[in-house]
């Protein structure tokens, strides 16, 4: 269940880190005969990420899935701190951190999976889709409401940007 209290670390959120598959992909591959395996990314979650760059967000990937397909989208979205094939996480994030000088507690880091667990207990805002593993939503302090691959990284920079207003310009508009 998601606890309330989380939109309190959203107007101090600088920095926003993603692990892919599950989290910007729904989680599942297909497996071409040539051993190819393709994803499948929301546009609305691409749109929020490159918003959010645009805006001056850090935003960094890490990642234990080594993709190229998945590494040229992202790039194309102007993110370049991509780290893939990541297998302890903590070693990028401590890294990744220690070179932008980057205080964890700004940070919101959204996983779905074991392997995340880690990372998220060392930042301000640890967040997972609705379909993450329980031991992923028991470590979260919000859970979003959309399934990973469908809006759930939409779901939380929007939050995170409006809160700032930062969101579309800042336009008058309302979006619930």
């Amino acid at each position: 269940m998601t606890n309330t209290n989380y939109k309190e670390y959203l107007e101090h959120i600088t920095t926003f880190i993603f692990d892919v598959d599950g989290v910007l992909t729904d989680g599942t591959v297909t497996v071409m005969t040539n051993g190819d395996m393709l994803r499948r990314m929301n546009i609305k979650d691409g749109y929020a990420l490159k918003t959010a760059k645009d805006a001056g967000f850090n935003i960094c990937i890490i990642s234990g899935g080594s993709n190229l397909g998945v590494q040229k989208r992202l790039e194309g979205l102007g993110i370049t701190d991509i780290y893939l094939g990541a297998h302890h996480k903590i070693n990028q994030f401590n890294e990744y951190l220690s070179h932008n000088n980057i205080d964890s507690k700004k940070v919101l880091y959204m996983g779905d999976d074991i392997p995340d667990i880690p990372v998220m207990k060392l930042v301000g805002l640890p967040c997972c889709p609705q379909d993450a593993a329980i031991e992923v939503k028991a470590t979260s302090k919000y859970i979003s409401h959309n399934d990973g691959g469908k809006g759930a990284v939409r779901d939380i920079i929007e939050q995170v940007m409006k809160v700032q207003n930062k969101w579309n310009g800042n336009f008058d508009a309302k979006y619930d």
